[in-house]
């Protein structure tokens, strides 16, 4: 299993000019590539014979090219192979629904990485310092803020420049073994994600969505203030900047919520059972799109299953049809409106909290998936009439979502 680990560069000015030097050097190798790619039809081969076409051109490209020298071997070739990665990629959208046209010409600020491959860096120290060695280009004291394991390979490594102006490098690895899952989970938990409660389990426990009221007030007020600018001059370039600052403080922390959040779900049970959203056709439904599209639902579902497959946790997506309207007591379908809150079952008397009824019949279905014999404790036995409810805001302090406790009624037996 592939794993990628993230790093601050921290470049002088000089380095900096040089990454970027190298940046836009592989952006026009990369336009003139898709341009040559253009004028091989189809019948020529599959897409990856076309590609490799086009790469094989290199040597000769170099003779009359002379700054494609001033690059890495392994980076000149990824670059021409990434024509093959973007097809992919429009394809994989396609099928999805998506309406995908063709590939375009890189602008300078469209194309922000460059990619080592297999060779041409190495970690180093220099001056009590650690550094980042890449071939052709410079020394690049890194903050390597965790180590990497010695019984890993690193494959790749990816130099990119963020709109900020931070520069990080990916390192991709392989060789990380991934344990087996149980055949009889004993730790299962379902999870109903919602907007005004992040995550409701079957264990009684709610997480608060988290708050990013702050943080998308000063990004207004940072767009304000980048309009008045003149476009184009100094002063313009230094509130976009500021601008690009505001949205990757949101971005991070929402990225620290979900990975926290995911993380402790994949490491404390055995089996995790999610809904099978179609979050982009959430987003398009009428009203409240924002905080839809801020949920994150489909990222979080990403990390959640990436992480159950590193622990060896089985991570079951399930039917989301009526998982609301059904007793998880009884199977009974009653209809209830978004504004009401509370499940009350007409048929067998079973009341329990909305998300809570929907949590249990997602942990339900998630272990009729995979041919788990249900337990003996029902959700009538663990009514669940009071939640354990965790605030977002602890989850992004503490460094974990504290989510070990629960209520009296969810433990008893």
């Amino acid at each position: 299993m592939h794993y990628t680990y993230r790093f601050r560069l921290n470049p002088t000015p000089e380095q900096r000019e040089r990454l970027d030097y190298h940046r836009n050097t592989c952006r026009q190798l990369y336009n003139h590539s898709l341009n040559e790619f253009e004028q091989i039809p189809e019948s020529a081969g599959t897409l990856n014979q076309r590609v490799r076409r086009v790469r094989d051109q290199l040597t000769d490209l170099k003779e009359w090219w002379g700054e494609l020298n001033d690059l890495y071997s392994t980076v000149a070739q990824a670059a021409v192979m990434r024509i093959e990665d973007s097809i992919k990629a429009l394809s994989e959208l396609k099928q999805h629904g998506y309406n995908v046209g063709s590939l375009n010409w890189k602008a300078p600020q469209d194309f922000r990485s460059f990619t080592y491959i297999q060779s041409g860096f190495e970690f180093d120290s220099k001056n009590g310092q650690t550094v980042l060695s890449l071939s052709k280009l410079a020394d690049i004291p890194i903050t390597k803020h965790r180590e990497i394991p010695d019984d890993v390979t690193i494959k790749e490594v990816t130099i990119k420049k963020e709109p900020t102006g931070e520069w990080y490098a990916f390192l991709v690895v392989d060789g990380k073994q991934t344990p087996e899952k149980p055949t009889d989970p004993e730790r299962c938990v379902g999870i109903d994600v919602g907007i005004l409660k992040y995550t409701h389990d079957t264990d009684g426990t709610a997480v608060e969505s988290l708050d990013l009221s702050v943080e998308r007030e000063r990004l207004e007020r940072a767009q304000r203030d980048l309009s008045r600018k003149e476009h184009g001059s100094n002063n313009w370039e230094k509130q976009r900047n500021v601008v690009a600052k505001r949205h990757a403080d949101i971005k991070r922390k929402r990225q620290d919520f979900l990975h926290k959040l995911s993380n402790y779900y994949a490491t404390e049970y055995d089996l995790v059972a999610v809904e099978d959203l179609d979050a982009k056709e959430l987003i398009e439904f009428p009203g409240n799109s924002r905080n839809r599209t801020g949920a994150a639902w489909g990222t979080f579902q990403q990390m959640l299953e990436y992480k159950c497959e590193r622990e060896g946790t089985h991570f079951v997506e399930v039917d989301p049809r009526n998982t609301t309207k059904e007793c998880a007591s009884c199977g009974v379908k009653t209809d209830k409106p978004l504004w009401v809150r509370e499940h009350s079952c007409p048929a067998c008397g079973f009341e329990a909290d909305r998300d809570a009824n929907a949590a249990w019949n997602i942990l339900s279905r998630g272990l009729e998936d995979i041919g788990v014999v249900h337990s003996e404790s029902t959700p009538v036995e663990t009514a669940l009439p009071t939640d354990t409810v965790v605030s977002a805001k602890r989850v992004i302090e503490t460094g974990s979502p504290t989510l070990k406790e629960r209520t009296a009624s969810a433990v008893s037996e």
